[in-house]
């Protein structure tokens, strides 16, 4: 099977974590044990989040007054790289050695007109007190937003368009070879009045992107990897349960978190309507019970209704 595996930010950073290498290595590490149980016998495309990593190096970059700060998708590409060469060498290791592994630094294009930039609402970076968040709005023009109990930098979100980089993609593996690629999404980009292509500021989602990725891709499965074990209604509510499997229209009725559950349900229903194919979001610690069927919720325009466990 061609898979594309979309890796939460909690194979990454687990929240409340400090922000090192050898964090993020290990938390890698955990996330490619699981991603190696799948790999003998399947083609694997593997995105990824990066809204921590984006996060810090843009704090590091103002601490640096001599020069302007790098752009969000100038950061993206350097987090692409980092996180690519994590994972690269982290399956690497358990994998055989003749298993070949690419990083693609991944360019998405997006419109200019999406209103998306009239609304920022992605969060990227650490979380800050009420005071740390209303002294860096002021100090770098950042927009903020609640996370919880606490607040981070929110930036414009817009919808992903088309991936430059797919023909590579595909010929890397029609080679064998496992593939990290649109990580945080992609870096943003858009076309001027020139027909120049430039980056733009703003953070893609990762399983909208993925979700693109895998339809493009002609992958028969999509997998959204996160910390839970499915997708559930009433989460933490008096009717809390966990769907099974569901039809997409019935998903579209249903109200899920927007800053977590929100944008997988809709990048698997995306996936599923534009393919016919199936889509999964499930925990990765349960990765090959997903393939097999057995865990998840699934999203397929195959499925009667909604069916909870």
């Amino acid at each position: 099977m061609r898979i594309v595996v979309a890796l939460g930010g909690n194979a990454l950073l687990r929240r409340g974590e400090p922000m090192t290498a050898e964090a993020q290595r290990g938390n890698i590490r955990i996330a490619c044990e699981q991603i190696a149980r799948i790999a003998p016998g399947n083609e694997l495309v593997i995105a990824h989040g990066n809204g921590p990593q984006v996060g810090l190096l843009a704090l590091q970059g103002a601490a640096y007054t001599d020069v302007s700060a790098y752009p969000l998708d100038v950061l993206g590409a350097e987090t692409e790289g980092m996180i690519g060469y994590m994972i690269e060498q982290e399956l690497g290791n358990l994998l055989p050695v003749e298993v070949p592994l690419a990083t693609l630094l991944t360019q998405v294009e997006v419109d200019l007109d999406d209103p998306a930039f009239q609304h920022p609402s992605k969060p990227i970076g650490p979380v800050y007190t009420a005071e740390e968040a209303e002294r860096l709005a002021k100090e770098k023009g950042w927009s903020i937003a609640p996370d919880g109990d606490k607040f981070r930098r929110v930036v414009a979100s817009p919808r992903p368009n088309r991936i430059f980089e797919i023909l590579p993609v595909k010929w890397l593996l029609e080679k064998g070879t496992i593939v990290i690629c649109a990580g945080g999404g992609g870096i943003p980009t858009a076309y001027d009045e020139n027909n120049k292509l430039n980056g733009v500021e703003a953070v893609i989602d990762k399983d909208l992107c993925s979700a693109l990725l895998a339809e493009q891709l002609q992958a028969d499965l999509l997998i959204i990897a996160t910390d839970v074990d499915a997708a559930y209604i009433d989460w933490n509510g008096p009717n809390h349960k966990a769907i099974a499997s569901a039809h997409p229209d019935v998903l579209d009725d249903m109200q899920f978190a927007a800053g977590s559950m929100g944008p997988k349900i809709e990048a698997a229903c995306s996936y599923s309507r534009n393919t016919g194919k199936e889509a999964v979001i499930g925990a990765l610690a349960d990765i090959e019970e997903i393939l097999q069927g057995a865990a998840g919720t699934r999203v397929s325009t195959n499925i009667q209704g909604i069916n909870f466990r």
